[in-house]
């Protein structure tokens, strides 16, 4: 197998000025550039990525850690990451985190490999751990914050979503609106939660514990969390779905019932159904891009040395859904 010596050789030109060719240095003229270039080819040269890690001490991928990779939202960030990593010619490693207990393990394996940068979506409670790790890997937590560390961190406004969301279905004349929601413990459901109960509070609606459901899992958890509802003595007449993970897992169940609704978060097919979902819309790929292009710039000289808090705006998109008016309406 050829060696950057021979592409040099071949080339008339150093050994050094091959690795500054391959490694896209500005600074090399565009006849040297071409004259090396030609030579990788002639020779088919490829580079040794394992020496090239240990000479920079660390490895050209960017990873990205996410609590479901089926999610549309989850799956668009990665998808931002990996097209940011393959333009700057790095591999993108993706992982998912099932629960908060396995985080710490699943992330360590990960950073030990030494990775240009990770961007996470975290489900773990604490994150302090990680402080030895930031010195030298860029970290960037999207959708949700750190807790515990200081680093860089690219959310949606979840808040203002749920406010958006919630006031909506109140302008519809609805005042029994229901919570759908999956994990209790994550950051950004707390904000959710917060949002409902604000524009609840702005329209002079009292906050109603047995309409909040923060734990649905799977199809058969939405038609439970759904039956029980209707079983309420004054039941509700919208729903307000707190993430699209929520959203298509009662989507069945909610075709079956007469509840208007609003879900945080766009999927493919949500403009399909009958009737079609408004939605509040996110720009997952955005938060994706901003966070790796975030991690890049921590590797060039001269990078950032504070950190960023960047909440990203998001909007509402009308369709159908939130149109049913209350029951006798």
């Amino acid at each position: 197998m050829p060696t950057m010596r021979d592409v040099a050789h071949a080339a008339g030109v150093s050994a050094k000025t091959v690795s500054r060719v391959f490694n896209d240095d500005p600074h090399v003229s565009p006849e040297t550039r071409q004259r090396v270039e030609s030579a990788m080819r002639d020779l088919n040269y490829v580079p040794n990525l394992l020496a090239t890690t240990f000479r920079a001490g660390r490895s050209d991928v960017l990873a990205v850690a996410v609590p479901d990779i089926l999610d549309p939202f989850f799956a668009a960030i990665a998808n931002a990451v990996e097209e940011r990593a393959t333009a700057r010619g790095m591999s993108t490693l993706i992982t998912c985190l099932d629960d908060g207990d396995g985080e710490r393990a699943i992330l360590e394996s990960m950073l030990s490999r030494r990775l240009s940068g990770l961007i996470l979506a975290p489900v773990g409670t604490d994150h302090g751990w990680m402080r030895r790790w930031r010195d030298h890997t860029p970290l960037v937590f999207v959708d949700r914050p750190p807790r515990g560390l200081a680093a860089d961190s690219f959310l949606e406004d979840d808040r203002g979503g749920s406010v958006l969301a919630t006031a909506h279905l109140i302008d519809h004349g609805h005042t029994r609106i229901a919570f759908l929601g999956d994990a209790v413990d994550a950051a950004s459901s707390a904000r959710r939660i917060d949002g409902y109960a604000e524009a609840l509070d702005r329209a002079g609606l009292a906050f109603d514990p047995d309409l909040v459901v923060a734990d649905i899992s799977g199809r058969d958890g939405a038609e439970a969390a759904l039956t029980r509802l209707q079983q309420l003595p004054a039941r509700p007449s919208a729903v307000y779905s707190s993430n699209a993970r929520v959203t298509m897992a009662a989507a069945t169940a909610l075709s079956r019932r007469r509840l208007a609704v609003v879900g945080l978060g766009d999927f493919p097919m949500a403009d399909a159904l009958t009737p079609a979902l408004s939605v509040i819309a996110q720009d997952p790929a955005r938060l994706g891009g901003l966070a790796a292009d975030r991690a890049l710039a921590r590797l060039a000289p001269g990078g950032p040395r504070s950190f960023v808090k960047k909440v990203l705006p998001v909007r509402l998109v009308e369709r159908d859904s939130c149109r049913i008016p209350p029951s006798g309406g």
